[in-house]
Protein backbone atom coordinates (compact mmCIF):
# COMPACT_ATOMS: atom_id res chain seq x y z
CA UNK A 1 0.00 0.00 0.00
CA UNK A 2 3.19 2.16 0.93
CA UNK A 3 4.32 1.74 -2.40
CA UNK A 4 1.20 2.39 -4.72
CA UNK A 5 0.85 5.71 -2.77
CA UNK A 6 4.07 6.62 -3.21
CA UNK A 7 3.44 5.97 -7.05
CA UNK A 8 0.48 7.95 -7.18
CA UNK A 9 2.26 10.76 -4.91
CA UNK A 10 4.70 11.17 -7.33
CA UNK A 11 2.44 11.68 -10.29
CA UNK A 12 0.24 13.82 -8.60
CA UNK A 13 2.50 16.10 -6.80
CA UNK A 14 4.09 18.07 -10.05
CA UNK A 15 1.25 18.46 -11.92
CA UNK A 16 -0.79 20.21 -8.29
CA UNK A 17 2.65 22.53 -8.77
CA UNK A 18 1.71 23.22 -12.02
CA UNK A 19 -1.80 24.10 -10.80
CA UNK A 20 -0.23 26.72 -8.60
CA UNK A 21 1.98 28.33 -11.05
CA UNK A 22 -0.15 28.60 -14.06
CA UNK A 23 -3.10 30.08 -11.49
CA UNK A 24 -0.68 32.31 -9.47
CA UNK A 25 0.55 33.81 -13.09
CA UNK A 26 -2.76 34.71 -14.25
CA UNK A 27 -3.62 36.51 -11.32
CA UNK A 28 0.06 38.20 -11.51
CA UNK A 29 -1.06 39.33 -15.41
CA UNK A 30 -4.74 39.83 -14.38
CA UNK A 31 -4.20 41.90 -11.01
CA UNK A 32 -0.85 43.28 -10.95
CA UNK A 33 2.52 43.01 -8.28
CA UNK A 34 1.09 40.85 -4.93
CA UNK A 35 3.63 39.39 -2.38
CA UNK A 36 0.72 36.62 -2.01
CA UNK A 37 0.93 35.40 -5.42
CA UNK A 38 4.45 36.29 -6.05
CA UNK A 39 5.36 33.48 -3.23
CA UNK A 40 3.49 31.25 -4.51
CA UNK A 41 4.87 31.59 -8.26
CA UNK A 42 8.41 30.89 -6.61
CA UNK A 43 7.39 28.12 -4.72
CA UNK A 44 5.46 26.35 -7.47
CA UNK A 45 7.96 26.80 -10.29
CA UNK A 46 10.67 25.92 -8.50
CA UNK A 47 8.68 22.63 -8.11
CA UNK A 48 8.24 22.32 -11.61
CA UNK A 49 11.66 23.55 -12.30
CA UNK A 50 13.10 20.92 -10.63
CA UNK A 51 10.64 17.95 -12.52
CA UNK A 52 11.34 19.59 -15.44
CA UNK A 53 14.85 19.94 -15.39
CA UNK A 54 15.46 16.18 -14.75
CA UNK A 55 14.10 15.07 -17.98
CA UNK A 56 15.41 18.01 -20.09
CA UNK A 57 19.22 18.06 -19.17
CA UNK A 58 19.26 14.60 -16.84
CA UNK A 59 21.75 13.94 -14.03
CA UNK A 60 22.52 10.84 -12.65
CA UNK A 61 22.69 12.22 -8.90
CA UNK A 62 21.22 15.18 -6.67
CA UNK A 63 21.78 16.06 -2.86
CA UNK A 64 19.86 14.56 -0.60
CA UNK A 65 18.14 17.53 0.72
CA UNK A 66 18.32 19.99 -2.16
CA UNK A 67 18.94 23.07 -0.31
CA UNK A 68 18.81 25.51 -3.26
CA UNK A 69 15.47 24.03 -4.77
CA UNK A 70 14.21 23.73 -0.96
CA UNK A 71 16.04 27.60 0.11
CA UNK A 72 13.94 28.74 -3.18
CA UNK A 73 10.85 27.06 -1.92
CA UNK A 74 10.73 28.21 1.59
CA UNK A 75 11.50 31.81 0.40
CA UNK A 76 8.44 31.81 -1.53
CA UNK A 77 6.40 30.49 1.51
CA UNK A 78 7.99 33.59 3.92
CA UNK A 79 6.48 35.76 1.05
CA UNK A 80 3.07 34.56 1.10
CA UNK A 81 3.17 34.40 5.18
CA UNK A 82 4.30 37.71 5.28
CA UNK A 83 0.92 38.79 2.86
CA UNK A 84 -1.13 37.22 4.98
CA UNK A 85 0.05 39.28 7.81
CA UNK A 86 0.35 42.69 6.32
CA UNK A 87 -3.19 42.02 4.41
CA UNK A 88 -6.77 43.10 6.21
CA UNK A 89 -8.31 40.33 3.98
CA UNK A 90 -5.76 37.42 3.81
CA UNK A 91 -6.72 34.45 1.14
CA UNK A 92 -6.68 31.84 3.50
CA UNK A 93 -7.63 29.29 0.75
CA UNK A 94 -4.66 30.41 -1.05
CA UNK A 95 -2.69 30.52 2.25
CA UNK A 96 -4.25 27.33 2.49
CA UNK A 97 -2.64 25.76 -1.07
CA UNK A 98 1.18 26.99 -0.77
CA UNK A 99 1.06 25.61 2.83
CA UNK A 100 0.31 21.69 1.33
CA UNK A 101 2.57 22.78 -1.63
CA UNK A 102 5.33 22.92 1.37
CA UNK A 103 4.12 19.41 2.99
CA UNK A 104 3.99 17.98 -0.45
CA UNK A 105 8.26 19.18 -0.53
CA UNK A 106 9.11 17.93 2.67
CA UNK A 107 7.31 14.62 1.85
CA UNK A 108 8.92 14.27 -1.81
CA UNK A 109 12.34 14.66 0.15
CA UNK A 110 11.84 12.51 3.08
CA UNK A 111 9.57 10.05 2.38
CA UNK A 112 9.60 9.53 -1.21
CA UNK A 113 12.87 9.38 -2.05
CA UNK A 114 14.13 7.19 0.76
CA UNK A 115 14.27 3.25 0.46
CA UNK A 116 13.01 1.50 3.30
CA UNK A 117 15.68 -0.58 4.72
CA UNK A 118 17.20 -3.37 2.30
CA UNK A 119 17.16 -6.61 4.32
CA UNK A 120 19.31 -9.54 2.32
CA UNK A 121 21.02 -12.57 3.14
CA UNK A 122 21.94 -13.10 -0.63
CA UNK A 123 23.82 -9.99 -1.36
CA UNK A 124 26.84 -8.99 0.63
CA UNK A 125 30.30 -7.98 -0.26
CA UNK A 126 32.64 -11.28 0.04
CA UNK A 127 29.52 -13.92 -1.02
CA UNK A 128 29.33 -14.76 -4.37
CA UNK A 129 26.60 -13.73 -6.58
CA UNK A 130 23.42 -15.90 -7.18
CA UNK A 131 23.11 -17.32 -10.55
CA UNK A 132 20.03 -15.86 -12.41
CA UNK A 133 18.39 -15.84 -15.93
CA UNK A 134 17.80 -13.18 -17.72
CA UNK A 135 17.28 -12.64 -21.42
CA UNK A 136 18.70 -10.31 -24.03
CA UNK A 137 17.06 -7.84 -26.52
CA UNK A 138 16.42 -10.81 -28.90
CA UNK A 139 14.42 -12.66 -26.20
CA UNK A 140 17.32 -15.38 -25.81
CA UNK A 141 17.68 -16.36 -22.09
CA UNK A 142 20.98 -15.86 -20.61
CA UNK A 143 22.38 -16.84 -17.43
CA UNK A 144 25.10 -14.57 -14.67
CA UNK A 145 27.25 -17.96 -14.90
CA UNK A 146 28.21 -16.79 -18.55
CA UNK A 147 30.08 -13.68 -17.03
CA UNK A 148 32.40 -15.59 -14.71
CA UNK A 149 35.87 -15.47 -15.65
CA UNK A 150 35.75 -11.12 -16.29
CA UNK A 151 35.07 -8.56 -13.96
CA UNK A 152 31.23 -7.65 -14.08
CA UNK A 153 29.16 -4.49 -13.32
CA UNK A 154 25.69 -5.44 -12.82
CA UNK A 155 23.74 -2.31 -12.98
CA UNK A 156 19.65 -2.55 -12.20
CA UNK A 157 18.30 0.05 -13.12
CA UNK A 158 13.94 0.90 -13.07
CA UNK A 159 13.55 1.77 -17.01
CA UNK A 160 14.04 4.26 -19.71
CA UNK A 161 11.41 6.35 -18.04
CA UNK A 162 13.73 7.28 -15.26
CA UNK A 163 16.02 9.94 -16.30
CA UNK A 164 18.28 9.88 -13.33
CA UNK A 165 18.79 5.72 -14.59
CA UNK A 166 19.39 7.03 -18.39
CA UNK A 167 21.58 9.83 -16.80
CA UNK A 168 23.84 7.60 -15.22
CA UNK A 169 23.70 4.97 -18.40
CA UNK A 170 25.24 7.86 -20.52
CA UNK A 171 27.94 8.96 -17.82
CA UNK A 172 29.11 5.11 -17.78
CA UNK A 173 29.04 5.18 -21.72
CA UNK A 174 31.26 7.88 -21.38
CA UNK A 175 34.16 5.85 -19.48
CA UNK A 176 33.60 2.85 -22.20
CA UNK A 177 37.41 2.86 -22.74
CA UNK A 178 38.42 2.64 -19.01
CA UNK A 179 36.09 0.04 -18.34
CA UNK A 180 37.11 -2.00 -21.91
CA UNK A 181 40.89 -1.74 -20.68
CA UNK A 182 39.83 -3.34 -17.23
CA UNK A 183 37.97 -6.44 -19.30
CA UNK A 184 34.99 -5.43 -17.49
CA UNK A 185 31.90 -6.98 -18.55
CA UNK A 186 29.08 -4.05 -18.41
CA UNK A 187 25.08 -4.93 -17.80
CA UNK A 188 22.54 -3.14 -17.58
CA UNK A 189 19.66 -5.41 -16.06
CA UNK A 190 15.80 -3.72 -15.85
CA UNK A 191 12.72 -5.21 -15.83
CA UNK A 192 10.88 -2.99 -18.41
CA UNK A 193 10.07 -4.67 -22.09
CA UNK A 194 12.62 -5.56 -24.20
CA UNK A 195 12.39 -2.90 -27.02
CA UNK A 196 12.75 -0.14 -24.59
CA UNK A 197 16.57 -2.25 -23.67
CA UNK A 198 17.07 -2.34 -27.40
CA UNK A 199 16.44 0.87 -27.67
CA UNK A 200 19.71 1.95 -25.58
CA UNK A 201 21.69 -0.80 -27.28
CA UNK A 202 20.69 0.95 -30.84
CA UNK A 203 21.42 4.35 -29.00
CA UNK A 204 24.93 3.60 -27.56
CA UNK A 205 26.72 0.58 -29.66
CA UNK A 206 29.09 -0.16 -27.00
CA UNK A 207 30.21 -3.76 -25.60
CA UNK A 208 27.13 -3.02 -23.16
CA UNK A 209 24.73 -5.97 -22.91
CA UNK A 210 21.06 -4.12 -21.78
CA UNK A 211 19.11 -6.95 -20.53
CA UNK A 212 15.33 -7.95 -19.27
CA UNK A 213 14.49 -9.24 -16.44
CA UNK A 214 11.40 -10.98 -17.20
CA UNK A 215 8.59 -10.36 -14.40
CA UNK A 216 11.26 -8.98 -12.26
CA UNK A 217 12.24 -12.90 -11.16
CA UNK A 218 15.95 -11.71 -10.56
CA UNK A 219 15.07 -8.55 -8.36
CA UNK A 220 12.77 -11.29 -6.47
CA UNK A 221 15.44 -13.46 -6.17
CA UNK A 222 18.17 -10.63 -5.31
CA UNK A 223 16.12 -9.19 -2.87
CA UNK A 224 15.80 -5.66 -4.95
CA UNK A 225 12.12 -5.83 -6.06
CA UNK A 226 10.42 -2.65 -5.84
CA UNK A 227 6.58 -3.15 -5.86
CA UNK A 228 4.44 -0.61 -7.46
CA UNK A 229 7.78 1.61 -8.20
CA UNK A 230 6.42 2.65 -11.53
CA UNK A 231 4.60 6.20 -11.54
CA UNK A 232 0.86 6.35 -11.71
CA UNK A 233 0.28 6.36 -15.47
CA UNK A 234 3.70 5.62 -16.84
CA UNK A 235 1.74 2.11 -17.44
CA UNK A 236 0.45 3.47 -20.80
CA UNK A 237 3.69 3.42 -22.19
CA UNK A 238 3.84 -0.45 -21.54
CA UNK A 239 5.65 -0.37 -18.07
CA UNK A 240 4.57 -2.88 -15.25
CA UNK A 241 3.55 -1.17 -12.46
CA UNK A 242 6.56 -3.23 -10.44
CA UNK A 243 10.40 -2.32 -11.13
CA UNK A 244 13.41 -2.94 -9.35
CA UNK A 245 15.22 -0.86 -6.53
CA UNK A 246 18.22 0.62 -8.07
CA UNK A 247 21.64 -1.51 -7.03
CA UNK A 248 25.08 -1.61 -8.56
CA UNK A 249 27.16 -4.87 -8.10
CA UNK A 250 30.53 -5.29 -8.73
CA UNK A 251 31.80 -9.09 -8.81
CA UNK A 252 35.79 -10.47 -9.58
CA UNK A 253 36.22 -13.33 -12.09
CA UNK A 254 35.19 -15.60 -10.10
CA UNK A 255 31.65 -13.82 -9.24
CA UNK A 256 32.66 -12.98 -5.95
CA UNK A 257 30.69 -9.85 -5.09
CA UNK A 258 33.18 -7.20 -4.57
CA UNK A 259 31.32 -3.82 -3.97
CA UNK A 260 28.03 -3.03 -3.33
CA UNK A 261 25.82 -0.15 -3.62
CA UNK A 262 21.70 -0.22 -2.09
CA UNK A 263 21.23 3.17 -2.09
CA UNK A 264 19.06 4.83 0.21
CA UNK A 265 17.84 7.64 -1.93
CA UNK A 266 16.74 7.48 -5.54
CA UNK A 267 18.21 10.45 -6.21
CA UNK A 268 21.70 9.67 -4.66
CA UNK A 269 24.38 7.11 -6.98
CA UNK A 270 27.86 5.80 -6.88
CA UNK A 271 29.55 7.69 -9.82
CA UNK A 272 31.49 5.84 -12.61
CA UNK A 273 35.17 6.48 -10.80
CA UNK A 274 33.88 4.57 -7.93
CA UNK A 275 33.66 1.62 -10.35
CA UNK A 276 37.32 2.56 -11.94
CA UNK A 277 39.06 2.57 -8.27
CA UNK A 278 37.19 -0.98 -7.08
CA UNK A 279 38.09 -2.68 -10.21
CA UNK A 280 41.69 -1.21 -10.10
CA UNK A 281 41.93 -3.07 -6.64
CA UNK A 282 41.53 -6.55 -7.90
Amino acid sequence: MKNLLKSIFISAFPMFAIYILITSSLQLYNNGFSTHYLGNLLSAGTVVFFFAGLFLKPQARTSKNLILFSSLIGLGFLLNVFSIVTSENPNLFESATISTLIILWVLYLKWYSVFEERETNLLKVGNLLPSFEVETVSKKSISSETFKGNPTIYLFYRGNWCPLCMAQIKEIAAKYKELEKRGVIMNFISPQPHHYSKTLTDKYQLNFNFLTDVDNKVSKQLGIFSENGIPAGFQVFGYDSDTVLPTVIITDATGKIIFLDETDNYRVRPEPETFLRVLDGI
